[in-house]
């Protein structure tokens, strides 16, 4: 009997054919319908269901395939992601159209299973669309940030506090080697959780630990990218990974909703405590901000910034160690600039040019996020001389416009240098994006960069990076995943005396 299909693995095995020539036939007629706008346009091959897919099996990481197609396809070309008709965008002058100047036409953003479960269907910053109720969400969250963003005391002294916790368990190595991930992790994740929700923990906090490992557990699912996020149909087999994300998500939310409920019951007015304060302050009425927009707010400060942040610096260290004479440099920038007895503070950046410079060359040669959050075209409307139909989706490959030979001198070579004119002051050059730009610009960029400078001030003042005796020399090319992480490697830390 074992041959013979019951009548329910025939009925599934029926769903699905009809399933696969439904959107056999969407696929085809999208196809139809919208290649006639943008036949000049380079595009690689499709077929029905799959789109290009096919071709875009490669063992290299998204950022590095699609640059080395870029190559032979030019800075603007086109694919099918299943169904979903997309442009890849590999030159600055094309990614600011998009990001800038027609930054309202290419405003939208994709609906995926995966980032719907992430933000109870688009309730973020990040992944939301573009609308008047996210305009007003995105509005909320600036003023609430800029309550602890430049020239407020209280980021300062949240990150400073976690910075010298930091070189106490540093100090505590004694010299010997070791990870810094996970010790990176925790300290930027105890500034998130002081900032959103004003709760300080000691260093092995059972709380703290849940905060990082559901973090963790989201991070790794999302960047594992789901199928289910290109065939949304796919949910109906079944998915560890989608199931995982599922769990990590009810717990992070049981933990905020405790933390918002906790705070409204003690809240007052115009005395916000922190950020959850901030923008319980700023929610309600006829705005449409709920609960939800505060929670999914609380919950994106710790996925984007916590992995953002501890991965810059895991990839500066890295890089420090790679080339010890830029970190002698620092040293010395440091010392005549700070000294070794008071702490740096902000107030310190115009007199720390090169440090800031590294951060930025950092930024630059392994950024953070390779690919940016796929756009959607709102309305149709034109790129690079082409038709863009509305709802067509486009990747801005940051990667290939750090690299671009066109604009950078050696881009694969690590030089600071190129961030400092003839006088020695930092300067931006305008092929440098790496917080994206115009309305989906990171709305937490002047949160990061204060971490990023007070935290690697505090640590170079203090320590010195070594190569532990008889270990390589970090990996430079890095896993991809949601960031692009270096991989793990050790390090020696040793006080300056």
């Amino acid at each position: 009997m074992d041959s013979i299909l019951s009548t329910t693995d025939t009925l599934t095995l029926f769903c699905i054919a009809v399933l696969l020539l439904y959107f056999m036939l969407k696929c085809t007629l999208g196809w139809r319908q919208i290649s006639g706008g943008v036949t000049a346009m380079p595009c690689l091959p499709s077929v029905p269901i799959l789109g290009s897919l096919l071709h875009l099996r490669s063992p290299l990481p998204p950022h590095l395939f699609f640059s080395k197609l870029a190559i032979r396809y030019g800075s603007l070309f086109s694919l099918y992601m299943g169904p979903h008709y997309t442009l890849v965008v590999s030159e600055v002058t094309l990614a600011k159209d998009v990001l800038l100047h027609r930054g309202k036409d290419f405003a939208g953003r994709p609906k995926m299973v995966t980032t719907d479960v992430l933000t109870r269907g688009g309730k973020d910053i990040a992944f939301a669309d573009y609308n008047t109720l996210w305009r007003t969400h995105r509005r909320l969250v600036q003023s609430s940030f800029a309550l602890f963003g430049e020239g407020s005391s209280k980021l300062q002294t949240i990150v400073l506090d976690a910075a010298d916790n930091l070189c106490s368990d540093l100090q505590a190595c004694r010299g010997q080697a070791v990870d810094m991930g996970p010790i990176l992790m925790r300290a930027v994740t105890n500034v998130v959780c002081r900032l959103v929700f004003g709760s300080t923990y000691e260093p092995h906090d059972p709380e703290l630990q849940q905060v990082i490992d559901y973090n963790d557990g989201i991070v790794q699912t999302i960047a594992r990218g789901n199928l289910v996020d290109i065939f949304p149909w796919l949910q109906i087999f079944p998915n560890k990974d989608l199931a995982k994300l599922r769990q990590c998500v009810f717990i992070r939310d049981k933990l905020l909703t405790t933390k918002l409920e906790e705070h409204k019951m003690t809240f007052t007015p115009g005395e916000p405590r922190d950020l959850l304060d901030a923008l319980l302050s700023g929610s309600g009425g006829k705005d449409g901000v709920t609960d939800d927009h505060i929670l999914m707010t609380a919950a994106e400060a710790f996925g984007a910034g916590v992995e953002t942040t501890s991965t810059t610096l895991l990839w500066t260290i890295a890089f420090l160690l790679h080339y010890p004479e830029v970190q002698e440099r620092l040293h010395a920038e440091l010392d005549e600039c700070v000294g070794r007895e008071r702490r740096p503070s902000l107030s310190d950046r115009t007199g720390l040019p090169f440090l800031e410079s590294v951060l930025c060359e950092v930024m630059r040669i392994r950024p953070a996020s390779p690919i940016l959050i796929p756009h959607v075209a709102m309305q149709d409307t034109s790129l690079g001389g082409h038709d863009v139909p509305k709802g067509t989706r486009v990747l801005v490959n940051i990667w290939a416009i750090h690299h671009d030979p066109k604009h950078w001198e050696q881009p694969d070579q690590f030089r600071p240098d190129r961030f400092l004119d003839g006088m020695g002051k930092r300067i931006t050059p305008p092929s440098y994006l790496p917080f994206g730009a115009g309305p989906r610009v990171c709305v937490g960029e002047s949160l990061a960069r204060i971490e990023l400078f007070l935290f690697l001030s505090c640590l170079l003042q203090k320590f010195h990076f070594s190569v532990p005796w008889g270990a390589s020399l970090p990996d430079l090319h890095g896993r991809s995943g949601v960031v692009l992480q270096p991989k793990r490697y050790t390090v020696t830390v040793k006080p300056r005396h």
